[in-house]
């Protein structure tokens, strides 16, 4: 069996389940987790070339103006995917603006012979990333292998739920996914920061991340604030962050008052949905209930504004 992986948290997911490493031979320039795949061929690269939140918002604007797309956002490198002669790819259908687009894929591998299987995942909930732990492991022969890894992390999960006290009223927390405009986090999101004992009034589990006004955000009048930009490491998160602290209603935040603001590595948590949103979400039931025993060792977070 050979696999290509298009998509970051696909790589992840193939990656939990025992033997399924070594059946990868081709990855995205965005798949950088676990780190013993660097040496695997990349097969994508990015179009745009900003570097502000603001700049990028604009490019991604255009992009999606013009009925591109991802097509104008990502490039696939279709002889070398060929060439690899893959059974399975492994992409996704779920975000125009965060990897290549699902027909892309299918025109490419319309082209080649034998035509390999596309695992397109579009997960929405926790639920739902689950469930396409066991697909992928159902498309690759590792149905077993596939199954423990999803026991063992849900097992993980409801573990950390236990520390959250279900009669306790939790802290309204705001998740922004993007800092210039503004985006609060969807999805998975939602549901992790209920489940881990907060609120989230921006935005439900299982819709989309979107756009917010400054004056939504001191509507909720958040008591936590989570910076955690999508594809944004901790220090492209510290360089921008001004775009936020030099505005006029952030002290006005009960966030920033009471020194609860946590910027998030926003490449590798959250935004993935893959198995480390176990991890986030321990750190979530860490942070909000304040037991530092969940904290997952070595989580990418700072409190420089704690």
């Amino acid at each position: 069996m050979r696999v290509v992986s298009l998509l970051p948290s696909a790589t992840e997911l193939l990656c939990a389940i025992k033997g399924g490493a070594d059946l990868l031979v081709g990855r995205s320039h965005e798949c950088d987790y676990p780190p013993a795949l660097a040496h695997l061929p990349i097969l994508t690269s990015q179009r745009t070339t900003a570097g502000t939140s603001a700049a990028i918002d604009e490019q991604v604007r255009s992009a999606l103006a013009d009925d591109a797309g991802s097509a104008a956002l990502y490039s696939v490198d279709e002889e070398l995917l060929k060439s690899l002669q893959p059974d399975v790819i492994l992409t996704q259908n779920l975000c125009d603006v965060c990897s290549i687009d699902l027909q892309t894929v299918q025109r490419i591998a319309a082209d080649m012979s034998p035509k390999p299987e596309i695992v397109s995942l579009n997960p929405l909930r926790m639920e739902d990333i689950y469930d396409d732990l066991l697909r992928v492991g159902e498309a690759l022969g590792l149905q077993d292998g596939a199954q423990r890894t999803v026991v063992e992390l849900r097992e993980r999960y409801w573990t950390a739920v236990d520390y959250v006290n279900p009669y306790e009223s939790g802290p309204e927390v705001a998740f922004l996914e993007w800092m210039d405009p503004l985006f609060c986090g969807g999805h998975w999101t939602p549901q992790l920061i209920e489940a881990a004992g907060g609120s989230h009034s921006l935005n439900e589990a299982g819709n989309s991340s979107r756009q917010i006004a400054p004056e939504e955000l001191l509507e909720v009048m958040p008591e936590r604030l989570i910076i955690c930009p999508c594809g944004f490491g901790l220090d492209q998160i510290r360089a921008e962050l001004d775009v936020l602290t030099q505005k006029k209603w952030w002290p006005l935040l009960p966030a920033v008052q009471d020194g609860n603001v946590a910027l998030v590595d926003g490449n590798q948590m959250f935004n993935r949905p893959g198995p480390r949103l176990v991890d986030a979400f321990c750190w979530l039931v860490a942070w909000i209930n304040d037991r530092p025993e969940m904290l997952p060792a070595e989580f990418p977070v700072e409190c420089g504004l704690c």
